[in-house]
């Protein structure tokens, strides 16, 4: 090798989130959300809090194609607040209950309750296989420094953070179950890698699916054919049902149901919904 070549290594090689695509003539990649829409969205509104169901579809965080295009800044829009805050994120695709709190005060209280466990969260996710009854995943998380995506978790042997994911089959069928899911901690992509380490990885899942080089395809070529016959659906079978809040004070436990398009899924594969 000479003293100009460099050695490759796994991460010179590895994707980031989301990276920008050239743009074809004409062609709007990004998703605005409407006020309509917005409004349509709303689970739960007072003083302190606003309640959102999500769809899979739309980003949390502000992004810069304008106000309208993510959650956290169209709120702040409705609400003509200067700060919405957010107190936990989903992931894009994922879909349903996230809670917005319209002062710091009250964004440092339940975010507290979060890291001290007091939030009860239950998610609804489409796995591929039948569970026979429920199932303990306890293995802790960290960086997976072989894939080539470079937000990609794993479960690791040594240096992870616990984690800990309980699934319970609702439904089976078909080859899928549809499981409903309650997690003790809140790490990067928990359910997705924990579905994946037990062999039931989730439909539409890019990064944990069957192959993390899709999400690559995904990002150079967008949704296609090839994709649709590998993952099934267009997003991660992922849908965050329930948010309980009672141990913090709010009266309310927020509930969604599965979205229209998990819903289909579910009914062409005989998975009661």
């Amino acid at each position: 090798m000479s003293a100009t070549e460099q050695p490759e290594d796994n991460f010179s090689r590895r994707a980031c989130a989301w990276p920008r695509r050239p743009k074809e003539a004409g062609e709007v990649r990004v998703r605005l959300i409407t006020l309509e829409e917005l409004k349509s969205w709303i689970v739960h509104e007072d003083e302190r809090i606003l309640v959102v169901s999500k769809p899979g579809d739309v980003v949390c965080h502000p992004s810069k194609a304008g106000p309208w295009s993510s959650l956290v800044s169209a709120t702040r829009e409705y609400t003509q607040l200067p700060t919405m805050h957010l107190v936990f994120r989903l992931d894009r695709e994922t879909s349903g209950i996230v809670v917005l709190a319209k002062d710091a005060r009250m964004a440092s209280r339940l975010q507290t309750a979060m890291q001290e466990r007091k939030v009860g969260k239950a998610y609804l996710a489409i796995l591929t296989g039948e569970l026979a009854g429920p199932v303990t995943v306890n293995q802790p998380l960290g960086d997976d420094v072989t894939s080539p995506v470079f937000i990609k978790s794993a479960v690791v042997s040594e240096g992870g953070q616990p984690s800990v994911s309980h699934f319970t089959p609702l439904a089976t069928g078909g080859g899928f179950t549809l499981a409903r899911v309650v997690t003790e901690t809140g790490r990067k992509h928990q359910i997705r890698v924990h579905a994946h380490w037990m062999g039931h990885m989730m439909v539409g899942d890019k990064i944990y699916g069957p192959d993390a080089r899709l999400y690559l395809d995904f990002i150079d070529k967008g949704w296609t054919p090839e994709l649709e016959a590998k993952l099934l659906l267009p997003r991660q079978a992922l849908h965050c049902a329930e948010i309980d809040l009672t141990a913090v004070g709010v009266t309310q436990v927020f509930t969604t149901p599965l979205p229209e398009d998990l819903r289909a899924f579910c009914a062409s594969r005989g998975l009661s919904a």
